[in-house]
């Protein structure tokens, strides 16, 4: 589909063929999905509940990242804190386990809020210290707090009551939803004018600061967002994990296992993550057996890739065949049958 003219008749296009086929296949996919549970087993359904977590986590690190420009090395401080808000919420609270996984997210937003106050102030790497020094913060407060279980963490009982049949098909079917709808945010958002100013910033601020773009604000949006999807996606990694403690809450091997999907797959791009999730469960299962050599291969791997190919697998791939599944910037089409794809 074709956007208004721009200048004297020129079409905008916003839509690609290789966008409308992958809607098409989508549509094929989600419904294999969504009944899943009743012909695939509950391992199928575990596996997939963790994939599509690594795949949230993974774009909303892509969107701070490659899209805000803004480099984290700390969002393991939101998937702890919304580990630890469904435990209070579920357990504390007696919220419903499956409706607090949502208001975890929540949680996780509003204490970005402080946190947000503290890292703006520093700019490249200093913010991304600044971001795992505040991740270090929150483990140590919640290591040292009686009632969150301290060093030892503590056990999601509030869905103990349910079967587990039960559970984990409500498990795999909310995962599947948040997944989703986690894809279609970001990507509703990149093609929105915000999604515009915020590209822009990240190629320019004083640039667009010119052109009236509130940069702080629109900074701020973002990372909240960022943090709402995290914490949210921490919240249904330990529903699905049933324990948590500190050390496994708020373990830097969350960002590090994201950065190297979204390296692999390709920053800046909603497909990136998508072909870095998978490579990174082939690659884990592959490296299973290396006990503490695992992260350094992965490590290589991705320095290996940023080397040969900087703009990640997908890059590769758009840029030889010039392929879209998810165009979030319009473009001039001049010659619609060459670019159509």
């Amino acid at each position: 589909m074709s956007g208004p003219a721009v200048g004297a008749g020129v079409p905008v296009e916003r839509t690609t063929r290789a966008s409308r086929a992958g809607l098409v296949v989508a549509a094929l996919v989600l419904p294999g999905l969504v009944t899943l549970p009743q012909w695939g087993d509950p391992s199928t359904m575990r596996l997939l509940v963790e994939f599509i977590a690594l795949l949230v986590l993974a774009q909303m690190w892509n969107l701070l990242a490659g899209y805000a420009g803004l480099v984290s090395i700390g969002q393991q401080a939101y998937v702890g804190l919304g580990g630890y808000a469904l435990v209070v919420l579920a357990d504390d609270l007696g919220v419903n386990p499956f409706a607090a996984v949502p208001l975890a997210g929540l949680v996780a937003a509003v204490l970005a809020l402080p946190t947000a106050a503290l890292v703006f102030r520093f700019q490249g790497g200093y913010f991304a210290v600044g971001t795992w020094a505040i991740a270090e913060v929150y483990r140590l407060l919640i290591a040292n707090t009686t009632g969150l279980g301290r060093g030892s963490g503590r056990t999601l009982k509030a869905v103990f009551p349910l079967a587990r049949e039960s559970r984990e098909i409500t498990t795999y079917l909310l995962a599947l939803a948040i997944g989703v709808a986690g894809l279609a945010a970001v990507y509703a958002f990149l093609r929105s004018r915000g999604g515009l100013g915020l590209m822009a910033i990240r190629d320019s601020e004083p640039g667009s600061e010119a052109l009236g773009i509130d940069v702080f604000r629109t900074k701020l949006g973002v990372y909240l967002g960022v943090a709402f999807g995290t914490g949210t996606t921490g919240a249904l990694l330990y529903l699905n994990l049933l324990r948590i403690s500190p050390d496994a809450a708020f373990s830097i091997n969350w960002t590090a296992y994201t950065i190297f999907i979204v390296v692999i797959g390709g920053i800046g791009s909603l497909e990136g993550p998508l072909i870095g999730t998978a490579l990174f469960f082939v690659t884990r299962e592959l490296l299973a057996d290396f006990g503490a050599w695992y992260m350094i291969l992965l490590g290589a791997l991705a320095v290996g890739v940023m080397l040969v190919y900087p703009r990640g697998l997908w890059g590769l791939v758009a840029d030889r065949w010039d392929v879209r599944f998810f165009p979030v910037q319009r473009r001039v089409a001049l010659d619609r049958p060459a670019r159509d794809r």
